[in-house]
């Protein structure tokens, strides 16, 4: 892959918006703003109300951002009267114009309030972080869920796949970019400089993001890809500090090792699917001999799950949990029994697959794999897992056929083996 500057290749395809909030205060109360702003009608008037507003917000404190918030959700929702009195009136003439007043009857004017105050220039990413207060109230004022679905329902058309751009992350990137994959590493922590060099910089190591272009310095998400032989069943193998580069051209796997959401604010907007997907097409047409595409993911869930089976008796599992950073030939083979039968059998209260990595890749359309004890040992790893891993395998002649059966029927794909696994993990 060409392997030029992120920001003279990306730039290149976009005009750059940046955000700048007017200078001084109008002193007018942001509940008055937001009226004018969604009456008035000129591009230019908007435009500056939209960025007097997001300067108004920029300064507030924690309780004018909570008032604000339950401003949107009171006197900017939808009237049900006349959402009722629309459906009945469409439902008797079912034409055109009908529908029309049907559709804005329904859409809360939150909805076309945040519409216009993305007109002001840079406004995306000022919005995104205003979701990310907003989810942070959430669980403390239920109320204000109703103002998030409009935030969620726009950004799925904002952020929609057309719109993204996929760029390689190299050791050449620009160091502002490079200190955000440090920072937003979500899975296995870098800790410096050197330790990002040895993910990024490597013949053999590949790191791809997506980014928008209205956010064109921000990663959205990203994924570590190792070149390896055979596939690997420990992160600590993939990570060492000292190691021998591989010549990709004696690889035969891919192996993506981490997968990092970075904004909070675009939270439940998948991103994922696709990434993985065009990656996937990268590297084919990069490495042609790769033969497998693989996860080394954690089981975030696997721990909380055995905590609950060993309150309810079972003895191996709380030997399981108390010791996990040692366990013998006959615990490691357990511990493997009985993440097989957490990944394929344990539900959530959806009847979903209990563990959400799991639920990840499997919508994805890849298949359970293999399950490796000891494939994370770190401290985080032990707390979640018990150090257990998993290989998801990306089967690209079955990919489509493996999500159509999990996202119609919730039909896992598993190899035999994992299923033999989880069957002893039953008993």
């Amino acid at each position: 892959m060409n392997r030029t500057g992120y920001l003279g290749d990306l730039l290149g395809q976009l005009v750059e918006r940046r955000f700048a909030p007017l200078r001084g205060n109008s002193g007018k109360p942001v509940a008055e703003m937001c009226a004018n702003l969604l009456t008035g009608a000129g591009e230019v008037s908007t435009m500056r109300l939209a960025r007097e507003i997001l300067g108004a917000y920029a300064r507030m404190d924690d309780a004018a951002r909570r008032a604000f918030f339950q401003h949107l959700a009171q006197d900017y929702d939808i009237h049900s009267d006349a959402v009722i009195q629309a459906a009945l009136s469409y439902a008797d003439a079912r034409d055109a114009r009908h529908l029309r007043v049907l559709l804005q009857a329904a859409e809360p004017r939150r909805q076309e309030l945040l519409r216009r105050l993305n007109h002001a220039p840079g406004a995306t990413v000022e919005l995104v972080r205003m979701r990310t207060d907003l989810l942070a109230l959430v669980p403390d004022m239920p109320e204000l869920a109703r103002v998030d679905l409009d935030f969620a329902h726009l950004f799925q058309s904002w952020f929609n796949r057309g719109f993204l751009v996929l760029r390689q992350i190299t050791w050449e990137s620009p160091a502002s970019l490079l200190e955000k994959i440090i920072e937003y590493e979500a899975v296995h922590e870098i800790g410096d400089w050197e330790a990002l060099r040895a993910r990024v910089d490597p013949k053999d190591r590949r790191c791809f993001a997506f980014f928008h272009p209205a956010m064109p310095d921000e990663p959205l998400i990203f994924v570590e890809v190792a070149l390896v032989k055979g596939v690997p069943g420990s992160v600590q193998t993939l990570l060492l500090d000292e190691r021998k580069p591989l010549d990709p051209a004696q690889a035969d796997t891919a192996t993506f090792y981490s997968i990092s959401n970075c904004q909070k604010g675009l939270q439940g907007i998948s991103f994922g699917n696709s990434l993985i997907k065009q990656v996937v097409a990268l590297l084919q047409q990069e490495f042609p001999h790769l033969r497998q595409f693989v996860t080394l993911s954690p089981i975030p869930g696997l721990s909380a799950w055995l905590r609950e089976r060993a309150q309810a008796g079972d003895t191996s599992a709380k030997a399981l949990l108390d010791n996990p950073q040692a366990l013998d030939e006959a615990e490691q083979l357990r511990l493997r029994r009985l993440a097989a039968h957490y990944l394929l059998d344990a539900k959530d209260k959806r009847d979903r697959p209990r563990d959400p990595v799991a639920r990840f890749h499997l919508n994805n359309g890849a298949l359970v794999h293999e399950i490796h004890a000891g494939g994370d040992m770190s401290p985080r790893g032990l707390k979640q897992s018990c150090g257990a891993m998993v290989n998801y395998l990306y089967d690209i002649d079955q990919v489509e056929s493996h999500h159509e059966s999990y996202a119609t029927h919730g039909k896992i794909a598993a190899t035999r083996s994992m299923r033999q696994l989880a069957r002893a993990g039953q008993e």
